[in-house]
């Protein structure tokens, strides 16, 4: 694919990553952020219709990388996932861009009891950000029916350099010689992913001929364990000796509920039952047609990203400031903070 290349979302992790690599590639990359930065052309909203018609203009492809966290209050979830989504399909499909690779999320799929969960699992969201997400894919599958080519990527939670969030909790409490609590037993497995294999997805997608890139992908690690084997990676890597400790299940969520509600932990609902059950999905029909091959594992991407944070954290002034939360930033423990001296 040669010619302009927009990516929303541009000084975002995942956004920042793909420009950089559609850059390296040869690609005229075009990045579009509300923040500021070295990945950042034009500094405007998704969800300004005007403004998103002027950054279309010439271009020859989309990735639509810019989102909203799951912990964003509900109305700006809905805003800037379906209405900027919205607002940035139609700007490209008035611009006649030829191909579009929309950023989705293996979220779609709620909390299917079907593992491993394949591509035509119905849509089943569970919270306002599944939702969203949802509501987003319906809005580029309408794009599609109208003939333009366009790719659904849906990947799970992915791992890398400036990745946050919950991980940072991880990090925090095994560098500093903790013990890690585990909803039960831990033995469940969770498939996540790595940065740098979600990124050569997206180049693949944006590359690949018309009747294989017209479609929807799950994209993730084709290696993963259990929950207790990936965290306790993490502990032995810390070199403290720590493990990783079993609480009981169901009064830990009872209690993480009430906290959750109450604004005193940022653990959020749909993670609670994530944390609980099996959850991966099925990436054979992007190895069969991308050719796609995850190259890390999920203790991998857990162990790069652990070294990553480590190094940075030695770093002065190394604390991320952002015109809101990204996923770059760590979580806030709340209540969760002071359970460590119990740890």
């Amino acid at each position: 694919m040669s010619g302009t290349v927009v990516v929303t979302g541009s000084a975002g992790i995942l956004g920042s990553h793909v420009a950089r690599r559609l850059a390296g590639d040869g690609h005229r990359v075009r990045g579009v952020d509300l923040r500021a930065g070295p990945t950042v052309d034009v500094v405007g909203d998704v969800r300004d219709g005007a403004a998103m018609t002027r950054v279309m203009d010439g271009a020859q492809a989309l990735v639509h990388c810019a989102a909203a966290l799951p912990s964003y209050p509900a109305e700006q979830i809905r805003s800037v996932i379906v209405d900027g989504g919205r607002t940035v399909l139609a700007a490209a499909a008035r611009a006649r861009v030829a191909r579009v690779v929309h950023i989705s999320s293996t979220a779609v799929y709620g909390l299917p009891s079907t593992v491993p969960t394949a591509e035509d699992h119905p849509r089943a969201p569970v919270d306002t950000y599944s939702a969203a997400k949802a509501a987003a894919e319906e809005i580029a599958e309408k794009l599609r029916a109208d003939g333009v080519c366009l790719s659904i990527v849906r990947p799970k939670t992915f791992l890398g350099p400036g990745r946050m969030g919950l991980f940072s909790m991880l990090f925090e409490w095994a560098d500093e010689g903790h013990h890690f609590p585990v909803l039960g037993k831990g033995d469940v497995r969770i498939q996540m992913l790595a940065l740098s294999d979600l990124v050569d997805a997206v180049s693949l997608v944006l590359d690949a001929p018309d009747d294989v890139a017209n479609d929807t992908y799950n994209i993730a690690a084709a290696r993963f364990g259990t929950l207790r084997e990936d965290f306790q990676a993490v502990l032995d890597a810390a070199g403290h000796g720590k493990r990783v400790v079993a609480l009981p299940a169901t009064p830990a969520l009872a209690v993480l509920r009430v906290l959750q509600r109450l604004r005193l932990s940022p653990v959020y609902g749909r993670l609670l039952y994530k944390l609980t059950a099996d959850s991966y999905v099925s990436v054979d029909k992007a190895r069969e047609r991308l050719g796609f091959v995850p190259r890390l594992s999920n203790r991998d991407a857990i162990l790069g990203t652990y070294s990553w944070w480590r190094e940075q954290r030695k770093e002065p002034g190394h604390a991320a400031h952002h015109a809101g939360p990204t996923s770059s930033d760590p979580w806030k423990q709340g209540v969760l903070a002071a359970a460590k001296v119990f740890f």
